[in-house]
């Protein structure tokens, strides 16, 4: 996958201090730009017709920015090598708070697709430029890893509870016109990140690769975690609390980034002591039985496993993607990870603003089953490489 990565080198931080800072910052830019991606998934299901679009239309939109990711992680990636932390995290915040006042100002398929195009390429640099400051030196990376998604999840936490609130009462486009200015606050964190550093990292070329056993973990992650469950989530909580469906979801939604705040840092520690692999593959079988829960009908319990979880699981994958290939192939493999989860999450809103209106629950029902094979097949097939990263 990941077919236009050039073989090039990427200017990283050389110490672990240097790491610290520069994975901090990196990490606030995501958090500040995400809420409006975040409140969208909430919002745009139950208020469908305020931008102009259907049910389907909604999934199409919600799906666009991770299936842009798919090739933009390449772009992503050659712009960090070529104009540094620094000047890629600049335009993506420009990108984010752009992004967001088009949900705000614009209506209809085509105009939202846009904004949600430009959002896509957005986040592949900031994530981009997270996970390969996280892990620039293999000391404490799982430790840095599960301080920057507590970091990240802050801004859509506090997000999902302010803009379910006012939505309920003034509707979805002012939500959106406060998170664009939030957004553009990533800015002057930006202009504090390095603008080139330390020692290179290569980058191989690869038109086509079939998945690793994590690649095929992280997409059918994104497939369920990241696509049916949370879009999903709209439709049972309306289903379940006509009147407070908007806040209801959201809370939930909130939920799930208090769980990366409260249990990233502990998680990372766990799999430094460990292994990350070990701890995956138990939070993952954890999060399957959670799905199956909503599935027959314990929607808040299977709600709230899953998101608890889900913030312990969050911080792993980088890490054991890095343990797994050091040296100069660890950004490329985090990329194909990354890539891979989009093609996956993108695919989620798609199959659910098909199948939730006929059959919510079997769709959950589907997703754990499918994330429970996946993770007991990474369990079963990692080979010599995997066992580096328990």
């Amino acid at each position: 996958m990941l077919g236009d990565m050039a073989e090039t080198a990427i200017s990283l931080p050389a110490s672990p201090a240097t790491a610290d800072r520069a994975s901090r910052d990196a990490a606030l830019c995501l958090g500040l730009g995400l809420p409006g991606d975040t409140v969208l998934y909430l919002l745009l299901p139950l208020h469908a017709a305020d931008f102009g679009v259907g049910l389907p239309e909604a999934g199409v939109l919600l799906a666009a920015n991770r299936l842009v990711r798919i090739a933009g992680y390449g772009w992503a990636a050659r712009g960090y090598e070529r104009f540094g932390p620094r000047a890629a995290c600049l335009a993506a915040a420009l990108g984010a708070a752009a992004s967001t006042f088009g949900y705000a100002l614009l209506s209809g398929l085509l105009l939202l697709l846009g904004a949600r195009l430009l959002w896509g390429l957005s986040f592949a640099a900031l994530n981009i430029a997270t996970q390969a400051l996280v892990t620039a030196e293999a000391a404490g990376a799982s430790r840095r890893s599960g301080r920057a998604r507590a970091i990240i999840a802050s801004g859509p936490m506090l997000a999902l509870l302010a803009g379910a609130a006012v939505a309920e009462t003034v509707g979805p486009r002012p939500v959106f016109l406060a998170l664009g200015l939030v957004a553009l606050l990533a800015l002057p964190l930006a202009l504090r990140l390095p603008a080139e550093a330390g020692h290179a990292v290569r980058l191989s070329r690869r038109r086509l690769s079939l998945p690793s056993p994590l690649d095929t973990w992280s997409f059918v992650q994104g497939l369920t975690l990241d696509g049916v469950f949370v879009v999903g989530l709209s439709v049972l909580a309306a289903e379940a609390a006509p009147e407070g469906a908007a806040l209801a979801a959201g809370t939930a939604l909130a939920l799930r980034y208090l769980a990366e705040i409260a249990l990233g840092p502990p998680s990372g520690a766990i799999a430094e002591r460990f292994g990350a692999v070990r701890l995956l593959v138990a939070l993952s079988i954890g999060c399957a039985a959670g799905l199956a829960a909503i599935a027959i009908g314990a929607l808040w319990a299977g709600v709230i496993a899953v998101v608890l979880l889900r913030g312990m699981l969050q911080p792993l994958p980088a890490p054991v993607a890095a343990a797994a290939t050091p040296g100069s192939a660890r950004v490329a493999t985090i990329a194909r990870m990354a890539t891979w989860r989009d093609l996956g999450a993108g695919a989620g809103p798609l199959f659910a603003g098909i199948v939730l209106p006929f059959a919510p629950r079997g769709l959950y029902l589907a997703a754990a089953l499918v994330f429970a094979i996946s993770t007991l097949t990474l369990a079963v097939l990692r080979g010599s490489r995997w066992r580096r990263a328990r």
